[in-house]
C-alpha cells in the first residue's frame, strides 16, 4: 500500500545574482530562496522493481523514466547505502509546469529520497540525504531541506534563513518553457553582473523585506525575456495586479512571482488574473 503522497514544493528564487562563468564552466551565484505551499505530489509503494508512474496535468512534458531525477536520486541513495536497488514504484503527480524555474525536478527528487529512506528504514538523516541529492543537481540539497535559505557558490553553499516571514504570493507561468541552458548562454552573451550577496534587510518584518527585495534583481530575467517574450507578458500582467508589491521572474524562468501584503490580496489577484488569462497557470500561495 502506498503512503500518503508527499509534497514536493515549488522553489522560488526571491532574487538571483549571477556572476561570469568560472574556469570549470559554472556560474557563481547568490540567492535567497523560499518554498511554496504548492507543488508536485509523490508517493511510493512496494513493487517488483524500481519504476516511475507519471500522472497530473504536466506529466506529458516529462520524458519518462529514462532521465527523471526521481529514479536517479533513488538509485544514488541505494548505492550510497550499499543496498540493492529498491523494489518501489513511485507515482509522481506532476502539478508544476516544466522548465519553469521552480526547482520541480530537484524537489521531486528530494521528496522521493525521503520516501525511499523511510521505506528502506535507512539510517540517513536529512543532511546525509542532502549529500545524495547533490549528486543529481546543484538545487538538490536546498530542495531536499525545502527551507528558506541563502544559496551561494554554485548554489550548493546554503545558509538557512529562519527569519524570513511568510510572503503572500501569486505564481504565474505563461505556458512556455524556459530551458536553463539556453538562458545562461544568452546571459553569457550580454552584459555580465556579479554574484554579490546583499546585506540582509534592516529587519525581517514583512514590509521591510518587501522593500529590500525590490532593490535586488534576477540577472537571468532579461535574457530569459529576450528568448521568450511570453515571460515579459507575464511580468507585465503581474506588475499590474492590484496591491502588488513586487513582480519578478524566479530562477531561469518562465514562472513569475508577485508579492503582496496579505494572503487575501494574493488570492484576489490570482482570481482576477485566472479570469483574464485562463490559458496561464496561476496559483496563490505562501512562500516561507
Amino acid at each position: 500500500m502506498a503512503d500518503a503522497p508527499a509534497l514536493a514544493p515549488a522553489k522560488v528564487n526571491l532574487f538571483l545574482h549571477v556572476g561570469p562563468v568560472d574556469a570549470d564552466g559554472y556560474h557563481p551565484l547568490a540567492s535567497l530562496a523560499a518554498f511554496a505551499d504548492v507543488g508536485d505530489r509523490i508517493s511510493a509503494a512496494p513493487a517488483d522493481r524500481l519504476s516511475l508512474t507519471l500522472t497530473g496535468p504536466f506529466a506529458g512534458g516529462l520524458a519518462g523514466e529514462g532521465d527523471n531525477l526521481v529514479l536517479r536520486a533513488v538509485r544514488a541513495l541505494a548505492q550510497a547505502a550499499g543496498v540493492a536497488e529498491p523494489a518501489l514504484v513511485f507515482t509522481l503527480d506532476k502539478r508544476l509546469p516544466i522548465a519553469a524555474g521552480l526547482g520541480g525536478g530537484s524537489s521531486d527528487a528530494g521528496a522521493a529520497l525521503k520516501l525511499a529512506r523511510d521505506a528502506l528504514a535507512l539510517p540517513f538523516d536529512d543532511d546525509a540525504l542532502a549529500r545524495v541529492a547533490a549528486e543529481v543537481g546543484a538545487d538538490g540539497p536546498m530542495c531536499l531541506h525545502a527551507r528558506a535559505a541563502w544559496a551561494e557558490g554554485r548554489g550548493d553553499i546554503l545558509t538557512f534563513e529562519p527569519s524570513l516571514p511568510p510572503l503572500p504570493a501569486v505564481l504565474i507561468n505563461p505556458g512556455r518553457p524556459s530551458p536553463t541552458g539556453a538562458v545562461y548562454r544568452a546571459y553569457d552573451a550580454g552584459p555580465l553582473a556579479a554574484a554579490d550577496r546583499p546585506a540582509p534587510p534592516p529587519s525581517w518584518d514583512l514590509d521591510a523585506v518587501l522593500v529590500w527585495l525590490a532593490v535586488q534583481r534576477n540577472d537571468l530575467q532579461a535574457p530569459a525575456v529576450a528568448l521568450e517574450p511570453a515571460i515579459g507578458a507575464a511580468l507585465q500582467a503581474a506588475a499590474s495586479l492590484p496591491g502588488v508589491r513586487l513582480a519578478r521572474m524566479s530562477g531561469s524562468g518562465a514562472t513569475v512571482f508577485a508579492l503582496f501584503d496579505t494572503a487575501a490580496d494574493a488570492d484576489a489577484a490570482a482570481r482576477r488574473l485566472s479570469d483574464s488569462r485562463p490559458d496561464w497557470w496561476v496559483k496563490s500561495t505562501i512562500l516561507a
